[in-house]
């Protein structure tokens, strides 16, 4: 029998976790199942084309918010040009309405409810003439005689039942892979569909040793651990940290969603010993409002969470990334702006700005009308508007989330936003002013290269500070630099090599230099050391403002005095990205 998985991922990068598990599950099929990932982004043409030249006899699709509306209209072409195929769907956004599904999609044969893996091997059992009858099978709905039939939810399997689902590490070397040490989360917030499940389940230390020798054998890039809150068991998330710690391999990083509230002092000096860029943390704010919070069914202590963050950032080896929800019932713009500029004042590498999914299952969507959700039709079933926020105020937080990306969590105007900010009262009130100078201009029509964005952040320093443009401008080379050698800059930009030249290579010719500044480069020529660094003099010195801007930054530190900074690209900042320069004399 020929049997395919496949889903229509959110990107190339990504993976599916929850294809390979069922797939591994299936021990006695292993043989007669193919995987076939595609991305939201193919066109439906190649889709059809590459699955009807698989022929399958048994196709399951998983589905979620981002790929439900492809996938459906997928499957009603693979039915006409493939009539004898089996379609199987299973996944979320079939998990919660699959009655409804199946009565609105007739090329939809059976659907899995919960946890696939058991279930789906069952099925191929049934299809095989090997196992239980239809009717016999926990967790499906399936067609009999023109009706719709629903068996009894499956019940939970032990974690440890399910095989190691990866493989073949070689075919993913640049995709993320995903791995879960637990199912289920402690907490209930109501937009979530995890608070449908009761308590959590782990898998066991020795298994989860197991498992991770080998991502860390194998030099993976990037594990990302999919447990919706990883700290919950204070002993189990320390057991796998220490394990990650002791057996580092230099390379691979490590992501996790934590509920930074529940660290205590000992967990984060603890954290400090691991490797710079080894661990990832994703924390979820959403709100600072507690008002907020509790009509959600959130429990978080922003106090403790900020003081957490705080102590992760000063020991400066774990990427941290802390997200908010705009349209959350009882949240108005200023509650918002309230809650953006407290998160944002913690300075976390990335600040992602989320818009409320009003999802199937959960307690949000049988509140809806209570709390004046307006909400796409169609999957993610995005938030329009609410009672508090209206549709102009969130085409408004729209538009800051764009500045953000671009701006913030690029990380390539670092210092440059940091300076720019504090013309402006609060962190919001730049964004918000940065996002209407965009819109005016309609920047938000067309796509721009990088030069151009540094060019556009210039244009809106001039006209809303309108002092100190030559300082600005030095920030903004610095920043490009910090990045990338620069080969192509704009009209207003100019290097300094053409006047320092001279003692810009006596200083590459001096070993003592080298030995200082860049000991992974001794023995390298001048030439091929120039390649790897690069050396700029600035007119300004703002080295004494940038070694406090954690703590404020004293504009008064910036002055007028030609500064030559060496740039080395050969090291870099794992955690910004950025490469180390140094304040040097030529």
């Amino acid at each position: 029998m020929n049997i395919i998985l496949s889903t229509l991922n959110a990107k190339y990068l990504h993976t599916s976790l929850a294809l390979r598990s069922i797939k591994a599950y299936c021990t006695s099929h292993k043989d007669d199942i193919k995987i076939a990932e595609y991305t939201i982004n193919h066109q439906e043409d190649y889709i059809l084309r590459e699955i009807y030249k698989l022929r399958p006899d048994i196709l399951g699709f998983s589905c979620y918010i981002w790929n439900i509306e492809k996938t459906m209209d997928l499957i009603k072409s693979i039915k006409r040009i493939l009539p004898a195929v089996t379609i199987i769907l299973g996944g979320p956004e079939v998990s919660y309405d699959g009655i409804v599904q199946m009565k609105n999609h007739k090329e939809i044969d059976i659907i899995v409810y919960g946890e696939g893996e058991k279930t789906f091997n069952e099925l191929i059992g049934y299809f095989t003439n090997k196992g239980k009858s239809l009717d016999e099978i926990d967790g499906i709905i399936y067609r009999l005689d023109g009706e719709i039939v629903k068996t009894k939810k499956r019940k939970s399997v032990s974690l440890d039942e399910l095989p190691f689902v990866y493989k073949d590490f070689d075919k993913m070397k640049n995709q993320i892979l995903y791995y879960e040490s637990t199912r289920g989360c402690p907490y209930r917030c109501q937009y979530c569909l995890s608070s449908r499940e009761t308590g959590v389940r782990f898998l066991s230390l020795e298994r989860v040793y197991f498992d991770l020798r080998k991502f860390l054998d194998a030099k993976v890039k990037q594990v990302k651990f999919v447990d919706r809150t990883f700290n919950c068991s204070k002993s189990h998330a320390l057991a796998i940290w220490q394990f990650l710690i002791n057996n580092d391999n230099g390379k691979t990083n490590f992501h996790f969603e934590i509920s930074a509230d529940i660290l205590d002092e000992k967990t984060i000096d603890f954290l400090s010993k691991a490797r710079p860029g080894l661990f990832q943390f994703e924390i979820g704010v959403q709100s600072t409002n507690e008002h907020v919070l509790g009509i959600i069914d959130r429990k978080m202590d922003f106090n403790k969470l900020k003081w957490a963050v705080k102590k992760i950032k000063k020991n400066k080896n774990i990427h941290q990334h802390l997200d908010l929800i705009a349209g959350l019932p009882g949240e108005d713009y200023n509650s918002f702006r309230q809650s953006f500029n407290e998160v944002y004042y913690l300075l976390p590498e990335k600040i992602q700005l989320g818009f409320l999914k009003v999802l199937k299952g959960t307690e949000m969507k049988n509140k809806e009308n209570e709390y004046g959700l307006k909400h796409k039709n169609k999957a993610p079933y995005e938030i329009l508007f609410t009672k508090e926020l209206n549709y102009e105020e969130m085409l408004r937080l729209k538009m800051i989330e764009e500045m953000l990306e671009i701006y913030y969590n690029s990380q390539r105007f670092y210092y440059s936003i940091s300076y720019i900010i504090r013309f402006f009262d609060t962190p919001f009130d730049f964004y918000e002013a940065l996002a209407k100078h965009w819109e005016r201009l309609g920047f938000h029509h067309i796509q721009h290269n990088k030069t151009d964005l540094y060019t556009i952040l210039l244009e809106f320093f001039i006209k809303s500070v309108g002092y100190n443009e030559e300082i600005f401008k030095e920030l903004l080379k610095f920043d490009m630099y910090l990045i990338e050698k620069v080969k192509r800059f704009p009209s207003w930009m100019s290097s300094s090599y053409d006047d320092y030249k001279t003692r810009i290579r006596e200083f590459y010719r001096n070993e003592g230099n080298i030995r200082e500044y860049l000991p992974k480069l001794v023995g390298y020529s001048p030439k091929d050391i120039s390649r790897r660094v690069h050396l700029e003099v600035f007119p300004i010195d703002f080295t004494g403002w940038i070694k406090s801007i954690e703590t404020g930054g004293d504009l008064a530190d910036i002055g007028k005095k030609p500064t030559a900074i060496l740039f080395d690209y050969y090291l870099k900042d794992n955690i910004l990205g950025h490469s180390a320069f140094y304040k040097v004399i030529i």
